[in-house]
């Protein structure tokens, strides 16, 4: 039998989009990358450019348009158009011209790759995965957002920085929105083996009150400090949003805590956010009843809070 040819189809040529590509293509997670943005030259560039690095990659090929039409057979469909976050603007500020870019992008979409699954990187991303799903019509677990995988890799550099360990041996995650109402599960969180408010190891140290208070403020508000220095964040997005992709198309059944639609949740439904996610071929396949005190059960209720409103007040 001839080997399945993995297809990704990315929407928007901009800084995240295009990183997202560049990412994807060194990692060689699929043999096929399109992109798309409506400004032609621009994305013809981007191509052209990560074409002329070919020989340094895994093989793939490469191609881009302002025809929606190159999409056509991608089994993921990344969504990264739309206005882009600038200085002092929140990401819920962004929803009303990111939802209506939505509105007519989807059923496009839909037409040209039936069987995709959809993950949506734009900001707000737990809204906008929330009605990229309403819109599509197809089952939550096909449509899903990059949601905090990006939040909880800064957390976890910020421990592992803090407690002078690598940081791949920290495990701990931003649940809820990825946003300004996300919230740090300090009590699921491990080193190791080793429960992070149990860590104690000669010449590492340790978390106090105020060692967690600084490290979480500093994962909040890291966009910000980003795009005051530099005008939009990339790089960590890209390789994250790669990560996703590998979990889909490897199906690897990797947790994730991607943003998906709730329903049943803890007492949360009828909203999109981030908690712990088994994510595989399918898309996600199941969320993850993980273990909150009441503070972390209270904090993800309030986001939950957060995030419906915006939804409803955008008419969904």
């Amino acid at each position: 039998m001839a080997e399945r040819v993995n297809k990704i189809a990315i929407i928007g040529a901009g800084a995240v989009g295009a990183t997202i590509a560049y990412a994807t293509m060194i990692r060689g997670v699929a043999k096929q990358l399109a992109l798309y943005d409506i400004n032609r030259a621009k994305v013809d560039a981007e191509v052209l450019d990560l074409n002329h690095g070919l020989q340094f990659v895994p093989m793939a090929t490469l191609e881009g348009s302002d025809d929606l039409g190159v999409c056509a057979g991608a089994d993921v469909v990344v969504i990264t158009a739309g206005a882009k976050q600038k200085q002092g603007q929140t990401r819920m500020e962004l929803a009303g011209a990111n939802v209506e870019l939505c509105r007519s992008l989807v059923p496009q979409l839909l037409k040209v790759a039936p069987e995709a699954l959809l993950l949506v990187v734009t900001n707000p991303v737990d809204v906008l995965t929330y009605v990229v799903q309403k819109l599509s019509g197809l089952p939550t677990r096909r449509v899903f957002g990059s949601g905090t995988v990006l939040d909880s890799s800064r957390f976890r550099f910020l421990i592992a920085r803090h407690l002078n360990v690598a940081v791949q041996n920290v495990h701990a995650f931003i649940a809820g929105e990825h946003g300004d109402s996300e919230l740090p599960l300090w009590s699921s969180a491990t080193v190791g083996a080793m429960p992070l408010m149990q860590w104690s190891a000669p010449g590492h140290s340790r978390l106090t009150d105020e060692d967690r208070t600084r490290i979480f403020d500093n994962v909040r508000n890291a966009a910000y400090q980003i795009i005051r220095g530099k005008g939009a964040t990339n790089y960590a997005i890209g390789l994250a949003t790669a990560q996703i992709l590998e979990a889909v198309l490897y199906d690897e059944n990797r947790v994730l805590p991607v943003s998906s639609r709730l329903d049943g949740y803890l007492g949360i439904s009828d909203v999109c956010m981030s908690v712990p996610s088994i994510v595989n071929r399918t898309g996600v396949e199941t969320v993850l009843e993980v273990p909150l005190n009441d503070t972390e059960r209270e904090g993800l209720r309030r986001s939950a809070d957060t995030i419906r409103q915006a939804i409803r007040t955008l008419g969904f």
